[in-house]
């Protein structure tokens, strides 16, 4: 079994995973595989939203479709894959993230080649809504996997690969479908899916490691809530300009909210297992990542319609040709996303993902600009490169920031509610950008016969003297995205940031992980794994009673445990070796000490006027030597002169023992 990743800080230092204790392989391998092989079908999977935005005018002509109709085409694939993303997370904690990877992608591979094979356009619709389903089991299997297997000071780098992808697919996808269709047909953007997706399930069998798996119930009434609330809001935007927004548009955009908001209402009273786990959203951090993955997601998926329309229909350009104006974006994505990646591990977001929303948004901007019927294509690079600039600084970020704070008990859920912001921004973005441009165009252009936007199947021709309004009205909804990467830039104001993470603050044990930071003090920030007691150990307090064993203790109130348990996925604890109290060691520590030599000294040397073998002798003293009589000399004896305290001839009182040097009287007198 592939190793698990824990909070520990000893395996962080050892800059690896740790193996579980209940067993498994004894070396741990190297997670970089895993990833290789789960971005294979991840990948493609994205790719397969951005390819059908080329094809569409050829869509159009071989299935007879109308505008409106063929837009289903994307919104169906996004609607799918948006509402079965929130329980996919919870399907993969409770049946490992690996067998639900093995089960999306073989659902997508058949899906596609459904679509390959439609006759009609209601037919290809309900094979992209499988096609969805299947991509909704795969991608939270990534995300949550990647927060599992790789530490927390390498996710970075991970997450920006990751990212890439994201990135890199989505732009790529539309240079992809212009190829194919320009060679092969429409139907080959779905059949190139089938040999890629063979590949991706031979990969993941052997790589993507099987996690442990914890057993979870399901919230099935927040399933059908979610579900039909997007739907209901999804469908009205689509429809609501072919049918002139009429009142029942209206009622089913209020109804759309009304159920989105019962949904949100069960998810707070529902404390068992619910389908959001609300107390995620605690970590604003998380929260404000939400908002900046739906932002991009319906920025990008809302640039590509009117970009696509404007290079074929305007600029006469194939749909291979007009694939090749997001090369650019794709190729600087994909260079920049490593550094970008090495930044997010040492920098705080907010700058990082408010410079690359400021950059998409200044970027969009000078592109809608720049669609004139008589813009040089050299000057549409420029502006796309720029976005392609600011897309690298947003996608890695977002998903390193959004999962950095995230518990392994949480990874799964964490990873679904993320993964389905991102595809909610991309049906809104397919959506409103169809509401949107079908405006435009209605209010640009004069009224057409049916046949006026019919091309040769591969490309919309338009009459010379319409290409001025239909310029204007695609570059006036180019203005939509770029006004939408402004709240990209608000939310990355609000950041807190990896230096000071929130913890999720909950009495629950299920939503509880040593991995948050710990704060400490006002005056000090940890970010550490292990849990600090601070005490004082004075040396006359008493040794404190050891507690009782507790099969001793009878306690009659306390309710028995259940007779059946749901059984912990996490490895038992390590057995540690008794503790020795503390006066002991000291104890114990003294004892081993070696004795200390005494030093050599002489007999009769002494410490404060006793010898060394204690006893007490006092140290004898010479005798003064004798002094000459002060004030009695004889006739034969010379008169000395007087000391200046001898100046009256003699002291105040006679003593025989006072010298007349060091004598003890200060007052002099005279005989």
């Amino acid at each position: 079994m592939y190793p698990t990743l824990t909070n520990g800080q000893e395996d962080r230092a050892r800059g690896g995973v740790r193996l579980p204790a209940d067993g498994g392989e004894t070396a741990v391998q190297n997670p970089w595989n895993a990833l290789w092989a789960m971005l294979v079908g991840f990948f493609m999977i994205l790719v397969d939203a951005t390819i059908v935005a080329v094809a569409n005018p050829s869509i159009m002509d071989k299935l007879g479709a109308s505008y409106d109709s063929v837009i289903w085409v994307t919104s169906a694939y996004l609607l799918a894959y948006a509402v079965p993303l929130l329980v996919a997370g919870r399907l993969g904690d409770r049946f490992g993230p690996k067998n639900l990877y093995l089960i999306g992608l073989a659902v997508f591979t058949g899906a596609s080649l459904w679509c390959g094979l439609a006759g009609s356009l209601h037919m290809l619709v309900a094979a992209r809504v499988l096609q969805g389903i299947g991509a909704a089991l795969l991608t939270p299997q990534t995300l949550s996997t990647i927060t599992r297997i790789f530490p927390a000071e390498r996710r970075g780098v991970a997450m920006s690969v990751w990212g890439a992808t994201a990135g890199v697919a989505t732009l790529v996808g539309p240079l992809a479908g212009g190829v194919l269709v320009d060679y092969l047909g429409w139907q080959w953007i779905f059949f190139v899916n089938v040999p890629i997706g063979i590949i991706g399930l031979a990969l993941a069998v052997w790589l993507i490691p099987a996690l442990p798996t914890s057993t979870r119930k399901f919230d099935l009434l927040g399933v059908v809530l979610s579900g039909i609330g997007m739907f209901l809001i999804v469908f009205a935007l689509q429809e609501g300009q072919a049918h002139d927004w009429a009142p029942w548009i209206w009622g089913t955009i209020a109804g759309g909210i009304g159920f989105m908001a019962a949904f949100l209402i069960w998810q707070s009273v529902n404390t068992s297992e619910p389908l959001i786990p609300l107390i995620i959203f605690r970590d604003r951090d998380f929260s404000l990542s939400n908002v900046g993955v739906a932002t991009i997601g319906f920025v990008m998926t809302g640039t590509f319609l009117p970009l696509m329309f404007y290079a074929q229909a305007v600029c006469d350009l194939s749909p291979t040709r007009s694939a090749l104006l997001t090369a650019p974006m794709a190729v600087t994505t994909g260079v920049l996303a490593p550094f970008v990646g090495k930044i997010v591990d040492r920098s705080h977001p907010r700058p990082v993902i408010g410079f690359g929303f400021s950059v998409l948004a200044i970027a969009m901007t000078w592109l809608s600009v720049e669609m004139a019927p008589s813009t040089p294509i050299w000057r549409l690079v420029l502006p796309i490169t720029a976005m392609g600039i600011g897309s690298a600084f947003i996608w890695a970020p977002l998903a390193a920031t959004a999962t950095r704070n995230l518990p392994p008990k949480l990874a799964g859920a964490g990873s679904g509610v993320y993964n389905s912001t991102r595809q909610v921004g991309s049906v809104l973005g397919s959506a409103g950008m169809a509401a949107f441009m079908t405006s435009r165009i209605n209010a640009e252009m004069p009224p057409l016969p049916g046949e006026a936007m019919r091309g040769d199947g591969s490309a919309i021709a338009l009459p010379t003297w319409l290409n001025e309004p239909f310029a204007a009205a695609m570059s006036q909804s180019m203005l939509l995205p770029a006004f939408f990467a402004l709240v990209g830039v608000v939310a990355a104001v609000f950041m807190l940031g990896f230096g000071d993470p929130e913890r999720l603050a909950d009495d629950d044990d299920r939503h509880r992980d040593t991995g948050f930071a710990v704060e400490y003090g006002g005056d000090e920030a940890f970010l550490d794994d292990d849990e600090y007691l601070e005490y004082e150990v004075r040396w006359d307090d008493a040794e404190p009673p050891h507690a009782e064993p507790a099969a001793h203790i009878e306690d009659p109130v306390t309710e028995p445990l259940r007779s059946h348990a749901e059984p912990d996925a996490s490895p038992p604890p390590v057995e540690e070796p008794p503790r020795e109290d503390w006066r002991e060691m000291v104890d114990q520590w003294l004892a081993d000490l070696p004795p200390v030599k005494p030093k050599a000294e002489p007999i009769g040397f002494a410490h404060n006027g006793f010898h060394v073998d204690d006893e007490r002798r006092f140290q004898p003293l010479p005798p003064p030597a004798p002094d000459p009589p002060r004030h009695h000399r004889s006739e034969s004896q010379p008169q000395k002169r007087p000391f200046w305290f001898e100046s009256n001839g003699k002291h105040s009182r006679d003593d025989p023992d006072d010298a007349p040097r060091y004598g003890r009287h200060s007052t002099p007198g005279r005989d």
